[in-house]
């Protein structure tokens, strides 16, 4: 094999004093003890405590989104998101299938049907190309709704995802959805403090969802967060996710079907604190990948690197290898050395319970997933 992997492993141990070398673990190094201190004397530890409100002020202001509802992780959001676009039985969801499971797994509570579209290459994000093409050749305006011909299911929503954190062309993908009048829902799950053209992710569409699982840029430990600007869908939002519960001084009257989903106080602390390092990390993360980037253009190995009109937070560091075989030697030989690499997802096609899904050929999905390789991207210590 050509690739260097024992200069790769040398120079990812020069940047990280750890061992093992995790890819992505938190970093507590602000008000988060004394906030969850403060949070348990005050004996308001679930979800109606006053620093869920605040946590949700905070990502609002933070991503330009008008309202932002805090749920317990990021499936959850993007379940609720789903359901309030109008997702049915049977009908299709349009999404891609380099995806973290949660994205099909939701679009399935809603027993609907994930449609699977080819990613760009250089973001690993839906390609509004791919998706236009889907749609010409594939789907008809009927009576309002957009049918898919090939199933006869109607179309009810769109879930790009941006991968790694990287922004994928949304603007294009956002236009195209309303041309055809579908919802646009944005699994901006890892792309917390990441843009296009000036607009943060999760932004463009009738909603989008955020994570903060503890890999993530910031985390509450689990959690997630819906994005929108519609007043009315996020007051929903938020009813839906409180059980479906009517304000009321002591009675528990439910007007419908609704979910546990909302984030507890205790999680919530731990956002506000790591919000108020936010810049700090992303910064620091710019810095681990311009060390990267040098790297290994010197070694002329490919490296994922933002495209035009991007502000990216640096999430994941990703190599781009020749080959199939060289992936599993670098990710089998990192590894074993103590050092946490790991592949893109399974494609979701590949999975049993999505393999009949239909699909547009995934090439340029499939190309990525045979040379793919994430390294080590936390915040040094």
């Amino acid at each position: 094999m050509n690739i260097p992997y024992l200069e790769i492993i040398e120079f990812i141990h020069s940047i990280y004093t750890e061992r093992p070398v995790p890819l992505h673990r938190p970093l507590f190094i602000g008000n988060e003890k004394k906030y969850l201190s403060d949070c348990i004397d005050s004996n308001f530890v679930s979800s109606a405590g006053e620093n869920v409100a605040k946590f949700e002020s905070l990502i609002s202001h933070y991503t330009g989104a008008k309202y932002a509802i805090a749920t317990v992780n990021g499936t959850a959001a993007l379940h609720i998101s789903l359901i309030l676009a109008g997702v049915s039985r049977g009908d299709d969801v349009i999404t891609q299938a380099l995806t973290f499971v949660a994205t099909c797994n939701a679009i399935n509570y809603c027993s609907a049907n994930p449609v699977f579209i080819d990613v760009d290459i250089d973001t690993m994000g839906m390609s509004p190309k791919a998706l236009q093409i889907f749609l010409e050749n594939n789907a008809v305006k009927r009576d309002g709704d957009v049918i898919n011909k090939v199933t006869g299911n109607r179309i009810s929503a769109c879930v790009p995802m941006h991968s790694f954190g990287m922004p994928c062309r949304i603007r294009e993908i956002s236009k195209i959805c309303g041309e055809w009048g579908i919802p646009l829902i944005e699994d901006a799950a890892e792309s917390l403090g990441s843009s296009y053209e000036n607009k943060h992710t999760g932004t463009f569409g009738l909603f989008g969802t955020l994570s903060f699982n503890g890999n993530k840029i910031i985390t509450t430990g689990g959690g997630g967060m819906i994005l929108t600007d519609n007043p009315a869908l996020a007051l929903k939002a938020k009813h839906l996710t409180t059980t479906a519960k009517l304000p009321h001084i002591f009675e528990f009257i439910h007007d419908e079907i609704g979910y546990n989903y909302r984030l507890p106080n205790l999680n919530a602390v731990l956002g506000c604190a790591q919000m108020e390092k936010i810049d700090l990390f992303i910064e620091s993360k710019k810095n681990i990948y311009d060390h990267y980037k040098n790297f290994f253009l010197e070694r002329n190995i490919r490296f994922f690197a933002p495209h035009e009109g991007v502000s990216w937070n640096y999430w994941l560091n990703t190599l781009v290898l020749n080959s199939r075989e060289e992936k599993e030697y670098l990710l089998e030989k990192s590894n074993e050395m103590g050092v946490m690499t790991r592949p893109v997802w399974l494609l979701m096609n590949n999975l049993n319970m999505f393999k009949f899904c239909q699909h547009d050929g995934l090439i340029n999905s499939t190309w990525l997933a045979d040379r793919v390789v994430n390294l080590p991207s936390s915040v040094p210590i």
